[in-house]
């Protein structure tokens, strides 16, 4: 699934959820599996907010893909769950691929001397798996 828009000045989920979606995904990321009024008590210890505001924003991340919906039970005893469609580690890595195959798309040669560019702020682990993937592309290259 592909987020449609993204917050340039927010950092983290907040680039590709509003707040409350945020806290509401990084809650079903952390406990795998809730009811709206399990999030919603959870979410409410750190910050006051309504029953419906929850339900609301559960419901539209259901519908956009972010989370399953799951019942069991009848009547009375029904219960719906919700669910993370992925785990957090994936979400990031499908929305970051997004991102930047979109912008090497659109402005290709900018983007990649950005990239360079930020090299001497970059963990010294990345940089040398982007070494070994550069040799392999020469590599691969002559053939």
């Amino acid at each position: 699934m592909r987020i449609n828009r993204l917050n340039l000045n927010e950092e983290g989920l907040l680039r590709f959820f509003g707040s409350l979606e945020a806290k509401i995904m990084n809650t079903m990321w952390e406990k795998e599996k809730l009811t709206i009024k399990q999030a919603h008590e959870l979410i409410r210890v750190e910050q006051p907010i309504s029953f419906n505001a929850v339900m609301t924003v559960m419901i539209r991340l259901s519908e956009k893909g972010h989370l399953r919906k799951e019942t069991s039970g009848g009547g009375r005893s029904r219960l719906t769950f919700f669910y993370p469609v992925q785990s957090r580690e994936l979400f990031i890595m499908e929305q970051t691929k997004y991102v930047t195959d979109g912008l090497l798309d659109d402005f290709g040669s900018l983007v990649a001397n950005h990239f360079i560019d930020r090299l001497d702020k970059a963990d010294p682990e990345w940089i040398e798996k982007l070494q070994q993937r550069l040799d392999e592309l020469k590599r691969n290259e002559g053939n």
